[in-house]
């Protein structure tokens, strides 16, 4: 099994910190958050991606994700402008060499069906690109499709090998889905699993792994027959709580805490 990190735990860091971070604390790769306001984003030219590449790459370390904000399922929003949001972000990834992009569901609260109709639909429409590129897209448990079997239903309408899902494990379990069943319905398309620990549902400020609630060891067990092919990445979510402890002080120990779980 090898360990990542989100770039959502060092906000704004430049691309050689977030390197040297996991190269000094031994993560074998780095979720980046493709948001303006990272040094990583679509908006980004040709030089700069270059130098992203030539950082990782001397330093061995692999973008396993790039984190876009894409909301699939959302009826509100116009085609084309998804449509260009996700090319954009899939030429991206080919282009510094990630394995996958991240995609928020973001259905809000209307009809579920339509919801899902819509995400299958924008997600299939991507998908022959996603493939050219050698790119996933993997479409996140979150927000309107929180657990498994919500993630699994889109996915699975969908049909298509480079449109899998991104298991984060805290959703699910707000969502009171247990591990069991989020691994069983998630198994036939999961990229990887998205990690973290908070107090309680009503406190989701991130803490250390394994100082929390969320049921890590049983997920981390779940994945135990992928081998060393299996990713499994901290989502420390310090850019939405800038009071929580700062992560680069607690990356070895979680990686150590991961690797006991396995």
């Amino acid at each position: 099994m090898k360990f990542a990190f989100s770039t959502l735990g060092v906000p704004g860091l430049p691309v050689p910190e977030v390197v040297g971070l996991a190269t000094a604390t031994g993560y074998q790769g780095v979720e980046l958050r493709a948001h303006p306001e990272e040094p990583v984003h679509p908006g980004i030219g040709e030089a700069e991606r270059a130098s992203v590449v030539d950082d990782f790459k001397r330093a061995g370390v692999e973008i396993l994700t790039l984190a876009g904000y894409v909301r699939v399922a959302d009826t509100t929003t116009d085609e084309d402008a998804v449509r260009q949001e996700l090319d954009d972000l899939l030429r991206l990834a080919r282009d510094l060499g990630a394995a996958n992009i991240r995609v928020f569901p973001g259905g809000g609260d209307g009809d579920p069906a339509e919801a899902d109709a819509t995400a299958a639909r924008r997600l299939g429409a991507a998908a022959e690109v996603a493939a050219d590129f050698g790119v996933r897209i993997l479409l996140e448990t979150h927000d309107s499709h929180r657990t498994g079997v919500d993630a699994a239903r889109v996915v699975g309408t969908v049909g298509h090998p480079q449109v899998g899902v991104l298991w984060d494990v805290m959703h699910t379990w707000l969502g009171g889905e247990d591990p069991i069943t989020s691994h069983a319905v998630l198994a036939p398309y999961l990229g990887y699993v998205q990690v973290k620990d908070i107090a309680s549902a009503e406190d989701t400020t991130p803490l250390a792994l394994g100082a929390g609630v969320l049921p890590l060891a049983e997920c981390v067990a779940l994945l135990a027959g992928e081998g060393d092919d299996g990713w499994v990445c901290w989502e420390y979510e310090k850019r939405w709580y800038p009071k929580a402890a700062e992560l680069p002080g607690l990356l070895e120990a979680g990686r150590g805490y991961l690797e006991g779980l396995t």
